[in-house]
């Protein structure tokens, strides 16, 4: 439990703050009615961001400033999607046809008076999944999108119209059984009444998947119970997808459900059978399921951007196998104060993998870890050992 918080505390102290501290906060909020068919501007990403999460940018390109900056000045909202196809080119064909919206709440506009050169450092929200229905490139070169808002539906509790009405008081939301006066009911119980064992009924509860999400979630790493998981069921789904390091086109699957139960059914099937994460390139073991541990708030896996506005999805692991260092380590512009990072490269093909962080002070926990890039990383379902020892670094 020490350790627990001592996590906690270093989590919040190490919020990152690579982006600066003079980011001005834009207050207002946009929510699309489930099914509008609304014109959006398009910005692609090599990630694909889910409602809930925190995308970091940092634009040169001035055609990019000028929109985000007009963006900003009407409802802040605008689209994210991803690459669909492996090449990573901005062409429409290339482009995810699902994707989220995303609203503004702190930029910082700047201009270089000797250049009279621009650039924009803002950080957005996920906030709704999205259908492209058709889109087109503005002469500015900006990507306009006609988009549908997708729904988010759920499940009603079937057995509540089974349950007499005198029972209600004595059955709590949740899948565990509690004591209630004298009196303890599980409430599916009244599953006798129907033609379907409870069970059935459990497959297909949001809270029952929920707490099962939750512990299969706890199994991974201690420090998971340190983390702030979300307490709705779909605002849960959607941590899963933004935290699994999943590729883009599983990632498009579970944004493309609408409903919270199928993607959490989808979502426990993978958290049971992930067991290594292996190199995207020469599928050669990087890291296992019980490394995986969280330096941020949000989770073990968060967006962050480079001085060069490339934003790197990053997943946090304690220990890290068949990587080698490449260069010196340095502490500019590190996504973690107080920590310096180097270049980590697979041993067996070169690819690159992400960093190795190594704090610069003698209290900090952990003394070092790494940051392993997401699509540098595909998970192996139900992988076997390789049956020979792999030389460990951490």
């Amino acid at each position: 439990m020490k350790m627990l918080m001592k996590v906690k505390s270093q989590m919040l102290m190490l919020m990152p703050q690579y982006l600066g501290n003079d980011l001005e906060d834009i207050r207002g909020r946009t929510v699309y009615e489930d099914g509008a068919e609304v014109m959006l501007p398009l910005l692609p990403l090599p990630g694909m961001p889910v409602p809930g999460q925190v995308i970091p940018l940092h634009l040169f390109q001035q055609h990019l400033v000028a929109a985000l900056r007009s963006i900003a000045d009407s409802d802040k909202t605008f689209g994210i999607v991803t690459y669909s196809s492996t090449e990573g080119d901005e062409q429409l064909s290339a482009l995810s046809q699902i994707g989220c919206t995303a609203e503004i709440f702190s930029m910082k506009d700047e201009r270089d008076e000797s250049t009279g050169l621009s650039t924009l450092r803002a950080k957005a929200r996920g906030r709704q999944r999205f259908k492209v229905l058709e889109m087109h490139r503005e002469i500015t070169g900006i990507v306009m999108a006609k988009v549908q808002i997708l729904p988010e539906l759920s499940f009603s509790r079937c057995l509540d119209e089974l349950r007499p009405s005198t029972h209600n008081k004595f059955c709590f939301n949740s899948m565990q059984k509690h004591i209630l006066f004298k009196y303890k009911m599980d409430r599916f119980a009244c599953a006798l009444l129907s033609y379907w064992p409870d069970w059935v009924y459990k497959m297909y509860d949001k809270d029952v998947l929920k707490s099962q999400v939750v512990n299969e979630l706890y199994t991974w790493n201690e420090s998971f119970q340190s983390v702030s998981l979300p307490t709705e069921a779909a605002d849960l789904s959607f941590w899963v997808v933004q935290n699994l390091p999943l590729d883009n086109n599983m990632r498009i699957h579970l944004m493309s459900l609408n409903c919270t139960v199928q993607r959490l059914q989808t979502e426990i099937h993978i958290l049971r059978k992930c067991t290594i994460f292996c190199c995207a390139t020469c599928m050669v073991q990087i890291a296992r399921k019980e490394d995986v541990f969280s330096m941020s708030e949000e989770g073990p896996l968060s967006a962050y951007v480079n001085p060069g506005g490339h934003v790197h999805e990053t997943l946090t692991v304690s220990k890290a196998r068949n990587l080698h260092l490449i260069g010196r380590s340095s502490s500019e512009h590190s996504w973690f104060p107080g920590y310096s990072w180097t270049i980590a490269q697979c041993d067996t093909c070169n690819s690159h993998m992400g960093w190795r962080f190594t704090s610069m002070k003698k209290n900090f926990w952990p003394s070092k870890f790494w940051g392993l890039c997401r699509s540098s990383l595909v998970p192996e379902l139900q992988a076997n050992d390789r049956g020979h020892e792999e030389q460990l670094q951490g």
